[in-house]
C-alpha cells in the first residue's frame, strides 16, 4: 500500500506529510516520489524511493508510470501540478483495473477548471459571484488581464490606463478582460476543501495570501471566517470532486461579498499550512482509500489564526555528478 508523490519537485512538506500519516496509522508503506528530472528534485531526495519518468507531453509517459506502479506496489497517486490532471483522469480506469487509486477529480470538472470562463460559470451556477467579464472594444478601466487556460500567475497584467494595452492583449483570444477586484478593498483568500468518496464537502481552510512568490502562497494565515460558512452551504456537493481541491476567492473587506476567481483539482502550495493547523487532508485520503474508513464533518478541527512565514532550506545530495 504505497504512496507516489508525482511532479514531485519541491513539495517536501507534502511528501513529508503522507510519510508522517502512514507511520501514524502503523502501515508498513512507502512515499515514493517521481519527477522528469528527480536528482533536482528536493521532494525525491527525501522521499523513500524515487524515480525517473518521461516529461508529460511524452507518449510513453502513462505506459511507463503504470509500470512502475505495479512494480513498487503503489496503491495511491497523488498528482501535483496542473498539467498532468487532465492526462492522469482520462486515463484513471487503466490504474484502477491494477488496484492504483488516482486521488484525482473526474474529467469533466477537471476540464471546466482549467477553462477561467467555464469555472466561472461553474461559481455562477452554484450561486457566487464571479468578476465581470469585458470585451475587448467595450470595457472599464481598470482590467485585470489573465489567460483563460493559465496558471501560476503567469501572463497577468494589471491595465490602469489605455496606452498600457498592447495588440499583444488585444489580438489575443485566450486573454480574458476582467473587472479588477482592488486589493485595497478586497482580501485574497486560497481555500483548501476536502471532498470525500460521495463528493461531499467535509472540511474548508480559507488561508488569507499575505505574500506571494512565483505564485505560491510565501506568508499566510489561516482564518475561519464567513467563507467556511458560505462554501459549506453553496459546494456541499459537487459532482465528480475528490480530494483536495484548492480555490482562490477574494471577499470585500467591508461588506464580506464574496467573489470565485479560480479552482485547481489538486493539492496546492500552500497545503502545508493547512495540514499543519489540523485539517489533516493527507490522513484523511489514506483512511478513506487505503483503510475503507469513512470522513465526518470537520469543518471545525482546525486551529485559526495560524501564521505560516516560509524560507529557504537545503537539501544536500552528496556525490552529485552532473
Amino acid at each position: 500500500m504505497n504512496v507516489l508523490i508525482t511532479s514531485a519537485g519541491r513539495r517536501v512538506s507534502l511528501l513529508k506529510s503522507f510519510q508522517k500519516e502512514l507511520k501514524t496509522r502503523q502501515l508498513n508503506s512507502k512515499v515514493y516520489a517521481a519527477d522528469a528530472n528527480p536528482v533536482l528534485s528536493a521532494a525525491c531526495q527525501v522521499a523513500d524511493d524515487y524515480f525517473k519518468v518521461p516529461r508529460l507531453d511524452h507518449s510513453e509517459y502513462i505506459t511507463f508510470l503504470l509500470k512502475k506502479c505495479i512494480e513498487l506496489k503503489i496503491s495511491l497517486i497523488i498528482p501535483t501540478i496542473d498539467t498532468e490532471l487532465l492526462l492522469l483522469s482520462k486515463h484513471q480506469n487503466l490504474f484502477k483495473e491494477k488496484g492504483i487509486i488516482p486521488i484525482i477529480s473526474d474529467q469533466a470538472l477537471i476540464e471546466k477548471c482549467r477553462d477561467k470562463r467555464r469555472i466561472h460559470e461553474f461559481f455562477e451556477d452554484h450561486d457566487i459571484a464571479v468578476a465581470k467579464e469585458f470585451s475587448k472594444d467595450n470595457f472599464k478601466l481598470p482590467i485585470f488581464i489573465k489567460p483563460i487556460d493559465g496558471s501560476r500567475s503567469v501572463d497577468t497584467y494589471l491595465i490602469r490606463k489605455e496606452e498600457d494595452l498592447t495588440e499583444y492583449h488585444l489580438d489575443n483570444d485566450k486573454l480574458m478582460f476582467l473587472e479588477y477586484l482592488d486589493h485595497n478593498e478586497f482580501d485574497e483568500f486560497t481555500c483548501d476543501l476536502y471532498f470525500d468518496k460521495s463528493n461531499e464537502l467535509k472540511c474548508v481552510v480559507p488561508r488569507k495570501r499575505i505574500e506571494v512568490r512565483d505564485g505560491e502562497v510565501n506568508k499566510g494565515k489561516t482564518c475561519n471566517n464567513e467563507l467556511v460558512i458560505f462554501l459549506r452551504n453553496t459546494l456541499r456537493k459537487v459532482d465528480g470532486a475528490i480530494g483536495c481541491l484548492t480555490a482562490q476567492f477574494f471577499m470585500h473587506k467591508h461588506t464580506n461579498k464574496i467573489y470565485g476567481i479560480e479552482i485547481n483539482p489538486r493539492f496546492g502550495g500552500g497545503y502545508p499550512l493547512s495540514y499543519l493547523s489540523g485539517a489533516n487532508y493527507s490522513g484523511w485520503i489514506i483512511d478513506e482509500y487505503l483503510l475503507n474508513k469513512n470522513i465526518p464533518d470537520s469543518f471545525d478541527c482546525w486551529e485559526a489564526d495560524l501564521l505560516m512565514l516560509r524560507y529557504d532550506a537545503e537539501v544536500l545530495v552528496h556525490e552529485y555528478k552532473n
